[in-house]
């Protein structure tokens, strides 16, 4: 039997080690959705893969809601999605917690009428169709927008579609109105009057924002992971603010977002604009009370609705700051 010295079996034992932690955080599934950010090509180009050094499958989603079904079950780890889903799932005691604060929704999310519907103005929604996903940010700023008009949300036909739906619906001719974000948006927008968009919305006190999430579980056994999924992240919206023009002028960045969020390119620049995309020096701030007091206001929104039973004492447990860098 060949014989190994000490040193070469503690070696040999350590690769091992090695190699089997490699494996675990190589198990990392990501949920993404059609939103148009600057981190998609950082997606496109693998450097998330990079950062890692591990594989990762990527699943697309249409809604929030499906994520944290997913990740509630094990088969997601990390995600993105809106303020409202992420409110719901806190509150219902799903055991994630926010990492980076991804987007500031701005004119990427709108409620549009469609042109011959009769919806000239807010008051003309009463008695008509609008499609939105439950339980989405969407959702969250439709009711929003209804009770800062003083409309009562019964007297209004509010579907549950999910984006690709709702496109659908759309062409046929099914729905008068929707509050949605893009390729929907863009496609409402063809023949369609927005409105008020999320940024006007959050100047009456009803702000939302997209967030990337984690599971307790995986962030306790793969910080480093996590980290570096952020630094990903934040990397690219530092290449995207350092100079928008140029970035807008590669034709490869407009390619790749085209690609994973279903926008046309034409509608990219306005749609970057439309939000803000926080840097490292301000998730630090923005992963305090800013998030917290955003998530206790929603809970209190989506009770009131009937969304959620009840609101949590506090939800500072559930955001987390020490996976960006400084």
């Amino acid at each position: 039997m060949k014989q190994y010295s000490p040193l070469r079996l503690l070696a040999a034992l350590s690769l091992a080690t090695a190699s089997f932690f490699a494996q675990a955080a190589t198990d990392l599934t990501v949920a993404y959705q059609t939103t148009v950010d600057p981190a998609k090509v950082a997606q496109a180009d693998g450097s998330y893969e990079k950062a890692i050094d591990a594989p990762i499958k990527w699943r697309k989603f249409d809604n929030g809601a499906d994520i944290i079904a997913a990740i509630a079950s094990g088969d997601v780890q990390i995600g993105y999605l809106g303020s409202s889903p992420l409110t719901a799932a806190i509150t219902r005691n799903v055991p994630v917690e926010t990492f980076l604060i991804a987007t500031q929704i701005g004119g990427a999310e709108a409620l549009v009428a469609r042109n011959g519907s009769g919806i000239n103005n807010p008051q003309d929604l009463i008695g008509k169709k609008v499609a939105v996903p439950f339980v989405s940010t969407g959702h969250y700023s439709l009711l929003a927008a209804l009770k800062h008009w003083n409309i009562d949300p019964s007297k209004v036909t509010i579907l549950n579609l999910a984006p690709p739906a709702i496109i659908a619906a759309w062409k046929r001719g099914d729905i008068d109105a929707t509050y949605v974000w893009d390729p929907a948006l863009g496609a409402a927008k063809e023949n369609g009057k927005v409105l008020i968009t999320s940024g006007e919305l959050s100047t009456f006190g009803a702000p939302t924002f997209d967030a990337w999430i984690v599971r307790k579980d995986f962030a306790a056994k793969h910080p480093d992971v996590v980290k570096a999924f952020a630094k990903v992240t934040l990397d690219a919206y530092a290449d995207y603010h350092n100079d928008p023009k140029a970035w807008l002028a590669n034709q490869s960045n407009i390619d790749k977002l085209v690609k994973l969020s279903g926008a046309k390119a034409a509608d990219i620049p306005l749609l970057l604009q439309g939000n803000v995309y926080p840097l490292a020096t301000d998730q630090a701030v923005l992963l305090g009370a800013p998030t917290t007091k955003a998530l206790a206001d929603t809970a209190a929104f989506l009770k009131e609705q009937g969304k959620v039973d009840a609101v949590l004492p506090d939800y500072a447990p559930s955001v987390n700051a020490r996976f960006v860098a400084q």
